[in-house]
């Protein structure tokens, strides 16, 4: 996930699950010195425990094509949605509000392209950044004849009611990168997930800092749950390690917010050892503010948007970028086809979760695409590359 529009992410802010204090920037924080607060309400111990075993997972499903496969699939029958061709396939977007999701519905435009014989009229809605406007559409959209629908959510619980009235309509529904409190969908899809992600960037943050260090935790927006799992998993793995996490900030995705609240801890600290963050848009602010500071950059995570990755390697900073890969929004328009096949499908469909590392970090720098672009968007095969990205 990458910069979002401030004025979006107020209105999701009023979502959060805690009731976080307020840190010296003005924005929720677990207090200052005070570590790593209480555990997220969203925390599910076997499920947290699932997502670091998949962590070792080999996929089933074509070689080279992480959108098709699944780890460990357990897989659900599908014939009661079986119907013939071609399809009205419906898509509610949870929003097109920053880089990582307009990558990734490049993506699954293309992908439906790849269809365009037995999919006849592709539907997309975008909620942007709303919960009432999803709500609303897809109530909309339960009208159109859709022959399948797809939900990104925006957040978590307040669109699982919509989501469970869709259901009930018959249609088969399909839930991606984002879930919902509830299990009537065919199908839901992401990678390993938050908890993943989070384990993998704060295990780094932890083994490359000095012991006892203090960490600076960077977040986006509370409420939604593969945020929050992020930020749950690394608190198990701050308070295992004796992290003194010295803040936890949101930063509503705003470059110029991050800069501030990084300078401001550096200005009461001196030093910080270590930053960690949900989603790495606001990295290279985060890496600016330390330079600007004329500090060492700490140890950092990110993602793998491109801007991100050529700093880290331009400036050899000492870093890993843990992924959320936007391949995955290729997967639910072959899972939408598979279902109205009648073909089996699994159920979590949970893909492969690539991390980058310094080992491995010369195979996804790529100075011919735009800074904000995602080296896994699993785009280069499919009609338009590059000029549909750029």
């Amino acid at each position: 996930m990458t910069v979002l529009a401030v004025s979006t992410l107020l209105v999701l802010a009023g979502c959060a699950t805690d009731e976080p204090t307020t840190g010296a920037s003005g924005s929720p924080s677990a207090g200052t010195g005070s570590g790593t607060g209480e555990q997220s309400k969203f925390f599910v111990q076997a499920d947290y425990d699932k997502q670091l075993a998949l962590l070792d997972a080999a996929p089933t499903g074509p070689a080279g094509k992480p959108w098709e496969q699944a780890l460990n699939p357990a897989m659900v029958e599908t014939a009661k949605f079986t119907k013939p061709g071609p399809y009205k396939i419906c898509f509610s977007n949870a929003g097109l509000n920053n880089p990582w999701r307009q990558v990734g519905f490049k993506t699954m435009q293309a992908e439906v392209d790849t269809h365009r014989g037995r999919i006849s009229q592709f539907v997309h809605v975008d909620a942007e950044g709303k919960d009432q406007k999803q709500i609303a559409d897809i109530n909309d959209l339960l009208g159109k004849g859709c022959h399948a629908l797809i939900v990104s959510p925006n957040t978590t619980a307040t669109l699982t009611p919509a989501v469970e009235a869709a259901c009930r309509k018959g249609l088969p529904v399909i839930i991606f990168d984002r879930g919902v409190d509830t299990t009537c969908p065919v199908t839901f899809i992401n990678p390993i997930g938050g908890y993943g992600f989070g384990h993998v960037a704060a295990e780094f943050v932890t083994r490359e800092m000095k012991r006892g260090g203090k960490v600076l935790a960077l977040r986006i927006l509370p409420g939604v749950d593969v945020l929050e799992t992020r930020w749950s998993a690394a608190k198990v793995a701050f308070d295992k390690a004796g992290v003194d996490v010295v803040g936890v900030e949101f930063t509503d995705g705003d470059p110029a917010k991050t800069k501030k609240i990084v300078n401001d801890y550096i200005q009461r600290y001196g030093t910080i050892d270590g930053v960690w963050m949900d989603a790495g848009a606001v990295a290279g602010a985060a890496v600016e503010a330390f330079e600007d500071a004329g500090k060492p950059v700490p140890p950092i995570n990110g993602e793998d948007q491109l801007d991100f990755l050529k700093l880290w390697k331009d400036k050899k900073l000492t870093a890993i970028a843990p992924t959320y890969p936007t391949y995955q929004w290729r997967t639910p328009i072959i899972a939408a086809l598979k279902i109205l096949d009648g073909e089996q499908v699994p159920n979590p469909w949970k893909l492969p979760q690539p991390t980058i590392t310094q080992d491995n970090l010369d195979e996804y720098v790529d100075a011919t695409m735009p800074p904000l672009h995602y080296a896994m968007c699993g785009c280069t095969d499919l009609p338009g590359y590059p000029r549909r990205w750029k």
